[in-house]
């Protein structure tokens, strides 16, 4: 069971964090004061969650400058909550790297991995425990089971088999989350993000309930490019249908984005169409005829990082196509050769595949669906009473498919079958991390011949992103919903779609 899709503390926390930062950007006259002032406007004295009110604004401060575009300031050095400001208060800025940071003064510096009696114990006779224990670390004291941490390796057996589930097994939720073990630990016991390793997936941020996780946000340096008078086109990712508010029609937040100033909004699902087309020639030229053993898709970045950094022999088989991201923002500027794009997702590893030098030109901005509800509520457009007045056609079915696990992988089966029906499919597709990892060794020990992999970071697809606002399933059902009353089911030969 997650938190995921629970109004908790944490994520009230960081939308107000958002909500505020957007704030400043709409209104500050006196930005450095504004900043310095905010923590203390956040964190009500009479009303704070935390133990530790000076502890719970030194924290609010680190994550007012993550959500500013800055990194977080070293805990030695006398470094001013402001410090940078002034070269991130313009109307452009890549991330830089590290995207995700660990707050050090918020980490609870939990237990990575123990096993624990609990006073549930009865100190019964059979004490099954100590029996199956192959350490010899369980012993009775006081007529309680006690475990022996020097001794015990952490199997688990003592747990499995008592018979009043006495036996506690407490993890890390960032490192259990994490499915490629990024996350190390301090001298204090506090965790840390392994930039080496780390792939920027974001699920460490969506599980730590102390809100000690966070990311670094455009949202500023976006509101300033929109005051600058520059023509801003949106593109939403398949993922959005339903993530502002149950009643919230696609054609409603393209309106309320209208609002918001941005020019045009476009469906990433175009992009999407293309990318479905190209990785089924791709797999009918290449893989049905035996060139390649088999093709990876490319659309998650943090699949594709996993592929680079920890199976480097299947680099050149990850599909060429360009991800639904680029491919609509480079039609959006065949369209719009002035304008800067922004895409709009749930995704935080998007973040990152952005700053890439070859696609800084094609995209400009990237922010989540959490974050742009920030600034809805900044500008105070309540999304419910929006009129929709242009409706949201781009796309077919198979793009909008994208945003949920498996999504990728039947587009493109779909466009197999109906362009190259001779070939003969063979598709998979994995969510997590984990499941990523694995298929991914499979496929390298020669097991997965003749396939195309569809790899997704999280679990559930991009429905599941760290920047998502509901809860998975409701997702999954809406994004369903928006997928069937596409006009067409697949994008035609040659890339055309209804509005070319």
């Amino acid at each position: 069971m997650s938190m995921r899709g629970i109004d908790t503390q944490v994520r009230k926390k960081r939308r107000r964090i958002f909500r505020e930062v957007a704030s400043l950007a709409y209104t500050s006259q006196n930005l450095k004061d504004d900043v310095e002032a905010l923590p203390y406007k956040i964190v009500n004295y009479e009303e704070s969650e935390y133990e530790n009110i000076y502890r719970e604004r030194a924290i609010t401060r680190e994550s007012i400058r993550l959500a500013m575009g800055l990194s977080l300031r070293p805990e030695n050095v006398p470094v001013h909550v402001t410090q940078g400001l002034e070269e991130s208060n313009i109307d452009e800025k890549y991330y830089e790297p590290p995207l995700m940071q660990v707050i050090p003064s918020a980490c609870n510096a939990c237990p990575e991995n123990r096993y624990e009696v609990t006073d549930k114990c009865m100190g019964c006779v059979a004490h099954p425990c100590r029996e199956v224990c192959p350490k010899g670390a369980i012993s009775m004291k006081n007529g309680r089971s006690v475990i022996d941490e020097e001794k015990c390796i952490r199997c688990g057996k003592c747990k499995s088999v008592c018979p009043y589930d006495a036996i506690s097994h407490q993890v890390r939720p960032c490192l259990a989350n994490c499915g490629v073990n990024a996350i190390k630990n301090d001298k204090k016991g506090r965790a840390y993000i392994d930039p080496e390793i780390c792939v920027s997936c974001g699920q460490c941020m969506v599980s730590c309930p102390f809100g000690a996780i966070a990311d670094k946000s455009q949202i500023f340096q976006l509101i300033r490019a929109m005051q600058s008078g520059r023509k801003i086109i949106a593109q939403v990712a398949p993922a959005f249908v339903g993530q502002f508010g149950k009643n919230v029609t696609p054609d409603m937040l393209k309106e309320a984005l209208k609002e918001l100033g941005f020019f045009d909004v476009y469906e990433t699902a175009i992009g999407a169409d293309m990318g479905a087309m190209a990785e089924a020639e791709h797999y009918a030229n290449e893989v049905a005829t035996g060139k390649l053993p088999f093709l990876l898709t490319s659309c998650c970045p943090s699949w594709a990082m996993l592929a680079k950094k920890f199976f480097p022999e299947t680099i050149d088989k990850i599909s060429n196509a360009l991800t639904p991201m680029v491919a609509t923002a480079r039609k959006i500027k065949e369209d719009y050769p002035d304008a800067s794009v922004v895409f709009i997702g749930p995704c935080a590893s998007k973040k990152l595949e952005a700053s890439r030098r070859t696609i800084r030109s094609d995209v400009d901005f990237v922010i989540t669906f959490e974050e742009l509800a920030g600034m809805f509520e900044a500008k105070d457009i309540h999304l419910e009473e929006v009129a929709p007045a242009d409706p949201m056609n781009d796309a077919t079915g198979a793009g909008r498919g994208y945003g949920v696990a498996g999504g990728v992988a039947n587009a493109i089966e779909e466009c197999i079958r109906e362009y190259y029906p001779d070939v003969e499919v063979n598709i998979e597709h994995a969510e997590s991390l984990t499941e990523c990892k694995k298929i991914l060794m499979l496929a390298k020990a020669g097991k997965k011949k003749g396939c195309l992999i569809e790899g997704m970071a999280c679990p559930g697809g991009c429905i599941a992103g760290a920047g998502t606002n509901i809860a998975i399933p409701q997702a999954m059902k809406e994004v369903a919903g928006f997928k069937a009353c596409a006009d067409k089911k697949i994008p035609e030969m040659g890339g055309k779609t209804e509005n070319d």
